[in-house]
């Protein structure tokens, strides 16, 4: 009777014939709330997003499936265990900036035909997103986003100093001109000019290092083993950033969080942080009481020297090597195709689209403050494709910066021992 049943019960199950495709990605889980929605235009963050995509492209295509493994931020200790046991998914979410470390060591799979089977060339990227995924002449990932450092702006603390004109901030042109600003605001607020994260966020002065650097064209990194920053140019902008922390133009010993709860409360003019925060902060400058209602702008990071430019990265759809079958090649495709078709919809996390035409887009131009930000699609610069353990050298970078900034060390010894640390640690990639 128990092997009938069973055989009776096995007779009943159906198979999933569908074909599978693994999608590992990181912004975080949000199933109880999107778990079943498909309704993309009304989906809220970069979580929620993200899975309604998802789960419209399942209804949009009953004969695929998505397996979704979701991993906590950034997910590359995971990917590489995945890769340890010779078992990688199909498409995993990385940061750009992380690309070179998995492609030099040949564990990616060039994505140029897969794409053009999708109808997407590199020449549909923006600037900044094919700067991004191609490596020796190869497109090795589906850019999605430029996210990079913005000038967030309090103008009701602005207009206190002075420092608007027809409605908009009137942000510095050069370094002394940012020293005064940065002075006249203090006397007139009492606050100071900048909100920092220096604490525990190595991305702060390194960033704003790598975006001055670039709008001189300067050669930060000569060749894959070698940077270049014990330089004039460097000492200059590491000058700049220590005058400013001993003379109180910015908070000190405040980390992200501190930081970011000192921008929404007032405390300061102008706070130099990613894209990410135009959603939050809007919503603060919406809500009547709040020390930023109506009193919110963003723009990117002022032209000190050289040419405008700003340091940024992006998120991206990498496809791990190895053996697919022609429907799982198809399905991924099918896949990138649907999601580069609603790259506007991610937009509105407050990244910038990785695809031209979103830039066009009425819609997009009538988010929140993206005209004012969209030319960061160009002007945008990243690290040479072959840099790689991007990661390590901003933590190293950021120690030594730190420590000049705050007179721990002379910002030539600090510059020195920056560039010889990171040679090291470039000395010793296969």
């Amino acid at each position: 009777m128990i092997m009938l049943a069973a055989l009776l019960l096995s007779g009943c199950l159906q198979t999933d014939d569908r074909t599978t495709i693994v999608v590992q990605r990181f912004f975080g889980e949000c199933g109880a709330v999107y778990g079943t929605s498909t309704d993309v235009a009304t989906a809220e963050s970069e979580c929620g997003i993200l899975m309604t995509m998802i789960n419209a492209f399942e209804a949009a295509n009953p004969d695929v499936r998505v397996k979704i493994n979701v991993v906590a931020w950034p997910g590359y200790p995971q990917l590489s265990a995945q890769f340890a046991a010779g078992d990688p998914p199909d498409l995993v979410t990385m940061h750009q900036s992380v690309i070179s470390d998995y492609q030099a060591r040949g564990l990616l799979d060039p994505m140029d035909g897969l794409l053009a089977q999708a109808g997407i060339t590199a020449e549909d990227f923006t600037a900044a997103g094919r700067a991004g995924v191609i490596k020796d002449g190869q497109i090795y990932a589906m850019p999605w986003d430029t996210v990079g450092g913005l000038f967030h702006i309090n103008t009701a603390l602005m207009a206190e100093a002075g420092l608007m004109r027809e409605g908009r901030p009137i942000l510095p042109e050069s370094p002394e001109q940012l020293l005064d600003h940065a002075r006249h605001f203090r006397a007139a607020t009492g606050k100071p000019y900048l909100i920092q994260a220096q604490v525990n966020d190595p991305a702060t002065h390194v960033r704003n290092l790598y975006t001055y650097l670039l709008a001189q064209d300067a050669q930060i990194f000569p060749d894959a083993r070698t940077i270049r920053i014990n330089t004039p140019r460097a000492r200059e902008i590491v000058k700049l950033l220590r005058t400013i922390h001993a003379d109180g133009l910015t908070t000190r010993s405040q980390d992200f969080s501190a930081a970011t709860q000192a921008f929404t409360n007032g405390e300061g003019g102008i706070f130099p942080v990613g894209t990410w925060m135009i959603g939050p902060y809007e919503e603060e400058a919406r809500t009547p009481g709040r020390p930023l209602y109506n009193s919110y702008a963003v723009m990117p990071y002022p032209s000190l020297y050289g040419r405008p430019a700003a340091f940024v990265d992006g998120h991206a759809w990498i496809m791990p090597k190895r053996k697919r079958s022609d429907p799982e090649l198809r399905a991924i495709s099918r896949f990138l195709g649907f999601l580069a078709e609603r790259n506007y919809d991610w937009t509105r996390t407050g990244h910038l689209p990785a695809f031209k035409s979103v830039l066009d887009l009425p819609q997009f131009e009538a988010l929140p403050h993206r005209g004012d930000i969209a030319a960061m699609a160009a002007t945008g610069g990243q690290l040479p494709a072959y840099v790689q353990r991007q990661s390590a050298i901003q933590g190293l970078l950021a120690e030594e910066i730190e420590a000049a900034v705050t007179g721990l060390k002379p910002v030539d010894t600090a510059l020195e021992d920056a560039e010889r640390r990171v040679n090291e640690l470039l000395s010793q990639m296969l």
